[in-house]
């Protein structure tokens, strides 16, 4: 029952928000910029790559690393950019997206995102050892 009191703004309490939290509005937010074609690096790259392009239902943290102070936040992300696209565009794209979207969902101020391009994908690289390409889209 209420009292006629609504003053919720007046509550006291601390928020954290934790770095997987922010990890996972950072690695959304890269997916959705053009030119990006897998996160991450290494084995997890290789292993995934196929199937993110597919289902997209995986980690959607992987190459992404986030230190989460009290009032900012910074991102660290590894990406293989599609071939043809212009790399300086394409992380500017990233480095927007992922401010806009950390910022807007957690009040943090994104104080910088640094971006680490580790590959380009050539068209067509991923299929040659399938038999010829016999992936559905």
């Amino acid at each position: 029952m209420s009292n006629g009191h609504h003053h919720h703004g007046d509550v006291k309490g601390t928020t954290t928000i934790a770095d997987s939290v922010v990890a996972s509005i950072a690695g959304i937010a890269t997916r959705d910029a053009n030119g990006v074609y897998a996160m991450g690096g290494g084995i997890s790259r290789t292993l995934g790559a196929a199937r993110d392009k597919m289902a997209r239902s995986d980690d959607v943290t992987r190459g992404v690393k986030v230190e989460v102070g009290e009032k900012q936040a910074a991102v660290d992300i590894d990406v293989v950019v599609e071939y043809g696209y212009p790399i300086t565009r394409t992380t500017d794209d990233i480095r927007s997206g992922v401010a806009d979207a950390v910022e807007s969902m957690t009040g943090l101020e994104v104080a910088e995102v640094n971006i680490d391009v580790l590959d380009v994908h050539l068209p067509g690289s991923d299929d040659s050892d399938d038999g010829g390409g016999s992936r559905t889209r």
